[in-house]
């Protein structure tokens, strides 16, 4: 299946996405952007599956915007009454609170250059978000950034 383009206006796509995840199908879309990088980079493949469960912190959540206007990817890093505070992996500064109504589905995967990514999604999630909540995470991927390309050749 490809990837849908983003020939429709935000608010539009993520209606779209709202009624094919009600019917408990996943959506496969391409990401927009790079507020999370570098675990979802711009260009890569996003499957949204329906909530089934809890959301949890660190969880990467597809939402609507606290304006109602945009579609968001980003990750719960705290939650509190029904609501969760988002942030972007790669963003300055949190979303703000969001609540359990804006939610439209959980990512449970990424491909890459047509392969499947973990990272992020896995049982590293938490620590992931606890690092963002603080501020921390951008800083930290900045310094691992050398040591994972060197380990990896």
């Amino acid at each position: 299946m490809d990837p849908v383009p983003q020939l429709f206006p935000n608010r539009a796509f993520a209606e779209l996405m709202a009624a094919v995840l009600e019917r408990g199908v996943p959506f496969r879309f391409q990401a927009n952007g790079g507020s999370m990088a570098p675990f979802i980079r711009n260009g890569d493949i996003i499957i949204v599956a329906p909530i089934f469960g809890k959301i949890r912190n660190g969880d990467v959540i597809a939402f609507i915007d606290r304006r109602g206007e945009r579609l968001k990817i980003h990750r719960a890093i705290r939650s509190s009454g029904g609501a969760f505070l988002m942030r972007g992996d790669n963003s300055p500064k949190p979303d703000g609170w969001v609540p359990q109504s804006a939610v439209l589905g959980k990512i449970i995967g990424v491909e890459h250059l047509g392969k499947c990514v973990r990272l992020g999604l896995g049982w590293e999630r938490r620590a992931i978000a606890y690092f963002s909540r603080f501020g921390l995470l951008v800083p930290l991927v900045r310094f691992l950034r050398p040591v994972y390309w060197k380990i990896s050749r």
